[in-house]
């Protein structure tokens, strides 16, 4: 017998196995598992949140003085601009309001992550100076989704799965007029860059070098060396920043983040 023949029926079994095992793959990656928790969250926005009420756009990067940032979700309404940062994980969390880092715990491995309210504090100011909003009106939204379990209280706009919807639905004072809104979506929609793999892959470049601490970079005001420094004081005490070496003849900084 032909020994084609014979393995014929291992080469058929291995046409179903190989996509199999690539989609397995692709599960597990952080990528995926962004873009599927961000996909969750802009189902629950579409049959949550009233499209005429709440504009939505979602994946906005915009310019910022040390690269860009990009934002997962943003909803325009007359109450209020909400920005929401998606973190699809499983496992128990542990984190506080004022923490520099939280923790993520699967049975007995741990891993810890950047306090998402800090990273969205970014997101926020990019807004505000873009839109010239006041900052009262533009307010911090985390989702959380893909089954983990908080182990210390969160504050309120910490949310898990839906809940994220019933939040932002929480706020029924209205602060802007439809067409207040109308302009702001103009506005954010000119200025965010396009949603490209370029511009992807260019944002995450920035953040690499953002958080390289070998990476060279000069301040944008004196041209002296930046260096990695720790905020001691304040709300953000314990997090890193990239200061000027000139310090404190120049008071430069930016975020490590």
């Amino acid at each position: 017998m032909n020994i084609f023949v014979m393995l014929q029926p291992l080469f058929d079994m291995l046409m179903w196995l190989l996509p199999l095992l690539v989609l397995a793959i692709i599960i597990k990656t952080p990528w995926f598992k962004g873009w599927f928790g961000e996909l969750l969250v802009r189902a629950f926005a579409h049959y949550g949140l009233d499209g005429q009420v709440y504009r939505r756009l979602h994946n906005v990067t915009l310019d910022t003085p040390d690269g860009t940032t990009q934002i997962d979700h943003v909803f325009l309404s007359p109450f209020g601009i909400f920005v929401l940062e998606t973190k699809n994980m499983g496992g128990w969390i542990f984190g506080g309001e004022r923490q520099a880092q939280w923790t993520q715990q699967i049975f007995r491995h741990r891993f810890r992550f950047q306090n998402p309210l800090r990273q969205n504090y970014k997101h926020l100011k990019a807004l505000e100076a873009l839109l010239s909003v006041p900052p009262e009106h533009i307010h911090s939204v985390i989702a959380f989704v893909g089954g983990s379990s908080f182990k210390t209280v969160m504050p309120d706009n910490v949310t898990q799965g839906v809940s994220c919807i019933r939040y932002i639905k929480s706020f029924q004072q209205p602060v802007f007029n439809d067409a207040q809104v109308s302009v702001m979506v103009k506005a954010l929609e000119s200025g965010k860059r396009d949603s490209t793999f370029t511009t992807h892959y260019e944002h995450v470049q920035r953040l690499k070098q953002r958080n390289d601490p070998f990476a060279k970079r000069s301040c944008p005001r004196c041209g002296s060396a930046f260096e990695i420094r720790i905020r001691k004081t304040g709300d953000r005490a314990g997090e890193r920043f990239w200061g000027c070496s000139a310090y404190p003849k120049c008071r430069a900084k930016q975020d490590l983040d």
